[in-house]
């Protein structure tokens, strides 16, 4: 039957990728998901499923320890912003599995770098490029042929398969995945078709935290300068500051998965970054006021206190050395992304299964990956001790110009979640 299900999928990838197509073509900006979601209902109200959708309520989420209010939540809320569960249940006793992806993108512009038009998935060379291709609508596609091909095949998994589409990763995901685990879909694994490069196979995720430094100065004519005091100096301090410390804690901090996922990460597996900074709104004005923004990421190994509060120390240090600013400290405010790391011990069954079927389709060793960006799976594994993996396909420029996933890894990633569903649910039948 392993054999039959490889084949057939190998065989109707066409339609895979017609799929992914009408999935590209689907705008669905972070924020503005609901023609993706469109696309995938439309799919799945083919097949005997039960399926839900629902908006997801930030009251109902508020008081969960992982919760925290994205920036897509502030700029749009969650009215008409849908997630999706379509269910096939279980011919017996087996395990229930959850097959993931979000169906949110980031804005591909400046659309001029792109040599491809990103909301039009253009396949060549063996590859698909488009926004969302990689990341992660390719994935989508990919579990979502796995479900159908088994469908067609007539194989009758004993445990419950939930195919689960949500929105908002990209700033957080906690009205995605997070409220779906709220809802009630709380499987024995889940399988999230990030794209880690099949056949190596995520374990971990970064923790992320996103903060706003606003740095005081005192407005004045710059024909006067000496009557003001230039927040823009000031703050040049804290960033340098911070710098000092990101290259610190690169240096002391090693995570072997998140090198094993990209080489060039190492040295450094941690990092953080100043990615905004503002100041002054007039030539002939001094900066009244200075705001940093940025973000640091980090694999396990410290919580979000601890490294929130490596920042804010940095940031008193240099109030205390500067006279203006010991008379009138940096406000440091925390905001969107507010996420712990996680880890997935490689000795759970799912992980196994995974690993022995990725090595099985694409005949590579897998490596065990992860611990750069912050992922969906944390929300299965540090809330609800549900082991949650990445199994998804190979391809480059995610979040850039030209975004493109190779097509043989998609029909991979597909072989491999079928495979993995059939043995971690059961087969109640073979036919």
């Amino acid at each position: 039957m392993h054999t039959e299900v490889r084949d057939r999928i190998a065989e109707t990838q066409d339609r895979m990728l017609d799929f992914l197509g009408d999935l590209v073509a689907a705008e669905s900006v972070s924020g503005r998901e609901g023609p993706a979601q469109a696309v995938v209902h439309d799919r799945l109200a083919g097949h005997d499923l039960e399926i839900d959708t629902w908006e997801p309520s930030i009251e109902r989420l508020r008081d969960h320890p992982g919760f925290f209010e994205t920036v897509s939540y502030e700029e749009y809320g969650y009215e008409g912003r849908e997630n999706l569960v379509a269910t096939r249940a279980g011919s017996g006793d087996g395990r229930s599995l959850t097959l993931s992806g979000h169906v949110d993108v980031v804005n591909p512009n400046p659309v001029a770098d792109w040599e491809y038009d990103p909301w039009a998935a253009t396949v060549t060379d063996g590859r698909v490029y488009g926004r969302g291709a990689l990341d992660m609508k390719g994935g989508i596609a990919a579990f979502i042929h796995a479900f159908e091909v088994l469908e067609e095949l007539d194989v009758d998994l004993a445990g419950d398969l939930h195919l689960q589409t949500t929105i908002e990763e990209e700033s957080g995901g906690t009205g995605g995945v997070l409220s779906a685990l709220e809802r009630g879909y709380r499987p024995d694994a889940a399988i999230i078709a990030e794209p880690f490069g099949i056949p190596n196979v995520g374990i971990a995720g970064a923790g992320v935290s996103y903060f706003r430094i606003t740095v005081p100065g005192e407005a004045a004519h710059t024909a006067f300068k000496y009557a003001g005091e230039n927040a823009l100096g000031h703050a040049t301090r804290v960033y340098q500051a911070l710098e000092a410390l990101d290259e610190r804690r690169r240096e002391r901090i090693e995570y072997q998965p998140a090198v094993n996922q990209d080489p060039r990460a190492e040295g450094s597996v941690t990092n953080l970054s100043v990615s905004v900074m503002e100041a002054g709104d007039w030539i002939s004005k001094v900066p009244g006021e200075a705001v940093l923004t940025g973000r640091v990421g980090w694999p396990p190994g410290e919580t979000s206190e601890e490294v929130r509060a490596e920042i804010a120390e940095t940031v008193a240090a240099v109030a205390e050395e500067d006279p203006w600013l010991s008379e009138h400290p940096p406000e440091i405010e925390w905001f969107g992304w507010d996420a712990d790391p996680h880890e997935v011990d490689t000795e759970e069954a799912i992980v196994r299964l995974a690993t022995e079927h990725a090595e099985a389709v694409t005949g590579g060793q897998t490596e065990y990956v992860g611990g750069l960006g912050g992922l969906d799976e944390r929300f299965y594994q540090l809330y609800y001790d549900i082991p949650a993996i990445s199994l998804g396909p190979r391809g480059a420029n995610a979040h850039g110009a030209d975004e493109h996933v190779e097509i043989d890894s998609l029909v991979e990633t597909a072989q491999a979640i079928a495979l993995t569903a059939m043995d971690w649910c059961g087969v109640a039948e073979e036919n």
